[in-house]
């Protein structure tokens, strides 16, 4: 006797939980070939508040740990990934229609990208920083801190539905931002399978959230909450990205433009495109 399939359906990352979206509301998610695949939570501007509060309350406990134990952290999220890596597959192809040497070729790129990212979360501060010089008996250190809490637009392209939230993602934790992301807006499944690792791993509840839904919708009330210190808009529309742009001029936040970060960008500006640079002095001893 065949037994029915059970339709998955996906709800929100926020806070560490996966709680279903205040309206109540989903969309249907299907296969290039018009296959229904799963429900997705679509996320409302309360669900994008409820996010950032989230985000702020973890901030200081991620900013505060030490750079090594953020990357011990990173690099469990990649282990932990590596482990589901055919489910991963399967779910990209079945999603986006690419074949899976593809699907393999992005997982496993999303994998490096968090080892790489790890692996600059206690060496950053010395590329980035250091000691200037300035007349007179003193030290003048410079040293990057976390921005606080960051917005993302993932890419929704073919290819990135894993690799574009990933890749947008890591930067923005290896110096100790809090992060809230919208998935990609064609291809979320890959996305909130990833929200389940992350669940899993070491990464404290509240550090990144991920939301579903109308990029449209929810993107703008993002940039324009007073919360919200940086937002990057690389997987924004041009439409989209000009009203974000407007409304974030509103409390002075940091922007990331569509096309800041072209294919031969280095990876080490997009983590110095989230910190703030504080410069101590300190009086040099006289005896």
């Amino acid at each position: 006797m065949s037994r029915l399939a059970i339709p998955k359906t996906y709800k929100l990352f926020v806070g560490g939980k996966f709680p279903r979206s205040e309206s109540g509301r989903t969309t249907e998610v299907s296969s290039p070939a018009g296959v229904f695949i799963a429900n997705v939570a679509k996320a409302s501007r309360k669900d994008a508040r409820d996010a950032v509060v989230a985000a702020r309350a973890a901030w200081a406990g991620w900013s505060g740990a030490s750079a090594y134990n953020r990357g011990q952290v990173l690099y469990r999220v990649a282990e932990m990934l590596e482990g589901r890596l055919d489910q991963f597959v399967a779910e990209i192809v079945e999603s986006t229609g690419v074949k899976p040497a593809d699907a393999r070729a992005e997982v496993t790129a999303a994998i490096d990208c968090l080892v790489w990212h790890a692996g600059w979360t206690d060496k950053f501060a010395q590329v980035h920083g250091g000691a200037n010089p300035v007349a007179g008996p003193f030290f003048n250190l410079s040293v990057p801190e976390s921005t606080g809490v960051v917005a993302l637009i993932a890419p929704s392209v073919a290819g990135t539905s894993l690799l574009g939230l990933v890749s947008s993602i890591a930067p923005v934790l290896t110096t100790g931002n809090a992060v809230v992301v919208i998935a990609s807006e064609l291809a979320p499944c890959a996305a909130m399978t990833f929200a389940e690792v992350l669940a899993t791993s070491d990464v404290p509840g509240g550090v990144v959230n991920i939301l579903t839904g109308s990029v449209a919708e929810i993107a703008p009330w993002l940039a324009s909450h007073a919360d919200v210190n940086a937002i990057d808009l690389t997987g924004a529309e041009r439409d989209i990205a000009v009203e974000c742009e407007r409304a974030a001029a509103e409390t002075l936040m940091r922007v990331v433009r569509p096309g800041t970060f072209g294919a031969t960008e280095s990876a080490f500006n997009r983590i110095a495109a989230f910190v703030e640079t504080k410069t101590v002095w300190h009086t040099k001893s006289l005896a």
